[in-house]
């Protein structure tokens, strides 16, 4: 007997596809599209932040680095802005002793009243604070003076040092002059020249007035061999 039961057409072939709408296929498009714009888009973040990371690292490293290097900066260039000398509230004083004002004028061991009116020379030793770059060496001596009070009353002060070629000038009592034993230049107790062989006057130093009894003098040494007082 044959089995009656109908066929069902199509029975066994593959499914059909639904039909899918403009709207779907146009949004799937678009999301294809977008895609790379996204990717470059998020490209470009990681950049800007990878730049910035490198930048805030540099700066760090600089700051880091700039430390020490100020650091070692300011202990170098101290010395040169070091204040050379303690000036007490009346201008004049310091550390070690040295009474010296801002004009550079320093207080002599010896008092007007001391030197004999007419008299002979006094020699005196000038002393000060010597300070380089890094050391400070005070109360040192850098020089020695003639001094001579007139019979004014007027005291006048001669750098020891000849004008010639830098020796020392003595002062010759049997002469009543100063003698220079280097080269034999003279000078009367004025200061002035004896003979032609210094090329000038000794080198007279400025005395600060108005100090009642005690003498200030501003020593400065000058250049030698030339007819002209050229502080050095």
């Amino acid at each position: 007997m044959f089995d009656e039961t109908p066929l069902i057409d199509g029975a066994g072939s593959e499914p059909e596809e639904e039909p899918r709408d403009e709207e779907t296929l146009e949004e799937n498009s678009d999301e294809a599209e977008m895609m790379p714009e996204s990717d470059e888009v998020a490209h470009e973040d990681r950049s800007r932040r990878d730049f910035m990371t490198q930048i805030l690292a540099g700066s760090i490293g600089a700051i880091v680095g700039l430390v020490p290097f100020v650091a070692g900066l300011v202990f170098f260039l101290d010395p040169l802005f070091r204040e050379k000398r303690a000036v007490d509230e009346e201008g004049t004083g310091s550390q070690s002793g040295v009474a010296k004002d801002s004009q550079g004028y320093i207080k002599l061991p010896v008092t007007r009243s001391a030197l004999p009116i007419g008299g002979s020379p006094q020699l005196v030793t000038i002393k000060d604070d010597l300070v380089d770059a890094w050391n400070k060496f005070p109360n040192v001596p850098i020089g020695t003076v003639w001094l001579r009070r007139l019979a004014s009353g007027e005291v006048i002060a001669f750098n020891t040092i000849c004008p010639h070629l830098g020796c020392s000038v003595e002062y010759r009592g049997s002469q009543q002059d100063f003698y220079c034993p280097c080269h034999l230049s003279a000078f009367k107790l004025d200061g002035q020249k004896n003979n032609p062989i210094p090329p000038r006057d000794m080198d007279r130093l400025e005395i600060k007035a108005d100090t009642g009894d005690e003498i200030w003098v501003q020593f400065r040494n000058f250049r030698g061999g030339i007819s002209e007082k050229v502080a050095t």
